[in-house]
């Protein structure tokens, strides 16, 4: 018992003479700095700074990090629900969620700032967007029954907008029927449209990538558009 009472007296007057020692070395550094306060403290101002600026970094990098997860679990959610339908039922959807759906496909495929125009006299752009590429995507949607086909007429009105009214680097005419008429895929190719019917909508549906989809025009396995 004496020997465990004298030990913890030598603690404490160890720990003591420690506070003494700090106490005192403190009191020496501050006379130090004081006396040489002219050299001292751009040092100061530049460890300041550094500790600033590494704060301000890691807090940025923090926010990236954080926006970074955040998008990539918006685009997760974004394909989970552009693949959760099948064709029938994207025909079972209205013309309105039609086209809702289509600029969800664009962004699952990391499309940005894909818009719906969702009103009528939209000139042909149901929905605009930019590919990852940065080139302008002008899409038009039309919800027609699988046995209809794209007219030359219906084609013609969207080359007269796609690009003089749009601007578009791609335009891309999507249709829930099965055919271009003959006149109209003919149109598309010589003006630059990609026509994507319901075979190729249902891969894209699928899950296949819009940039695989851009090449292939009508039939999808005919005619290719040479690489932009």
């Amino acid at each position: 018992m004496a020997a465990q009472r004298g030990r913890r007296r030598l603690k404490k007057r160890t720990r003591r003479q420690l506070q003494g020692w700090g106490a005192a070395a403190a009191l020496v550094a501050a006379g130090w700095v004081a006396l040489h306060w002219a050299a001292v403290w751009p040092a100061l101002v530049a460890v300041l700074a550094v500790i600033v600026l590494g704060v301000t970094g890691w807090a940025l990098w923090r926010a990236h990090r954080i926006a970074v997860d955040q998008d990539r679990q918006w685009r997760a959610q974004q394909e989970a629900q552009a693949r959760g339908l099948s064709m029938s039922e994207v025909d079972a959807l209205s013309w309105q969620d039609f086209e809702t759906y289509i600029a969800d496909l664009c962004r699952r495929d990391g499309c940005t700032k894909a818009v719906v125009s969702g009103k009528s006299g939209d000139l042909g752009a149901d929905v605009i967007g930019y590919l990852a590429d940065g080139r302008k995507l002008v899409v038009q949607c039309k919800r027609y029954a699988p046995h209809r086909s794209v007219s030359s007429q219906d084609m013609q009105k969207f080359v007269g907008t796609a690009r003089p009214e749009h601007g578009a680097d791609v335009a891309l005419y999507v249709t829930t029927c099965r055919t271009f008429t003959k006149a109209a895929l003919g149109l598309a190719l010589r003006q630059d449209i990609v026509a994507l019917h319901r075979d190729l909508l249902g891969s894209w549906v699928k899950g296949a990538r819009l940039e695989t989809l851009i090449p292939l025009n009508g039939s999808g396995g005919g005619p290719r558009r040479p690489p932009a």
